[in-house]
């Protein structure tokens, strides 16, 4: 396991400022969450990567703009549009690939307009093999406000596709669609492919490590047990935080316990 940081964590601040902001405190381990087309260009790539190899950092997944149109474009009964769909997205693959980033990030269709879990499945499925022919993984995120809010449905998914099936564990959407992340852990298993972690309790449920209830300790262990070997991405809301010094030293946080599970692990 690694540990790592979401550029999502400081939205709405500047993409490139953001990125700078985490690698600049030796934070190595990142996810970039591009927030427009224009971000998209050869230019702008170009700079990113530049900041990543400056500083010795990697891009371990990418998560695209395009969350609220995939209702639109992917589950709708408009075949064009999820054509068109999936070679946009293949920008994205190629700018993976220039990154070495492996994990794309999906969220899929709205839970307030439900289509067929065949549909879904199919729809997923078209997108997983688009991806993987560039070498990419699709992994579809639990979202409270998506289709894949419910374990039910993410284990159903895993039985339909089988290795076509992979997935990010959020544990703050598990927590407020009313979820155990560790029973995510325990039914989808080496499935999981990316997580974005953050703590919960009574302040909150997304909170930075260590200021909530959540036994992250345990959860961890259980990740390891399951065969996860990914990252485990700190994603936080930005009025969860006070500044990228805190982000920093909760990314130092983590990679302790990650490190205390992997010496206990040996002995």
């Amino acid at each position: 396991m690694k540990a790592g940081v979401s550029t999502a964590c400081l939205y709405p601040q500047l993409l490139e400022d953001s990125l700078k902001d985490l690698v600049e405190r030796h934070i190595i381990n990142t996810e970039i969450f591009v927030n427009s087309h224009c971000e998209m260009q050869p230019e702008f790539t170009q700079l990113l990567y530049s900041i990543l190899k400056r500083n010795n950092a990697v891009c371990t997944a990418m998560h695209p703009y395009t969350c609220p149109m995939e209702p639109m474009m992917l589950f709708s009964q408009y075949e064009r549009r999820v054509s068109d769909m999936l070679d946009y997205y293949k920008s994205f693959f190629e700018i993976m690939n220039r990154f070495g980033t492996k994990i794309f990030v999906f969220h899929g269709n709205k839970y307030q307009t439900p289509v067929s879990e065949e549909l879904y499945f199919e729809r997923f499925a078209r997108l997983a093999e688009c991806a993987e022919s560039f070498g990419i993984i699709a992994a579809q995120e639990n979202v409270s406000r998506c289709q894949s809010r419910d374990l039910e449905f993410l284990t159903d998914m895993a039985g339909y596709l089988g290795d076509k099936a992979h997935f990010v564990l959020d544990v703050k959407q598990a927590v407020r669609a009313d979820e155990d992340p560790l029973m995510f852990v325990k039914k989808l298993g080496d499935k999981i492919v990316h997580v974005h972690i953050s703590d919960h309790g009574e302040k909150g449920d997304c909170l930075p490590l260590g200021h909530g209830k959540f036994d992250i300790d345990t959860f961890l262990v259980q990740l390891k047990k399951a065969g996860f070997d990914g990252s485990v991405m700190i994603e936080l809301y930005r009025y969860n935080f006070s500044d990228a010094d805190e982000l920093a030293d909760n990314y130092f946080y983590l990679k302790e316990i990650i490190q205390k599970i992997d010496v206990e692990a040996k002995v």
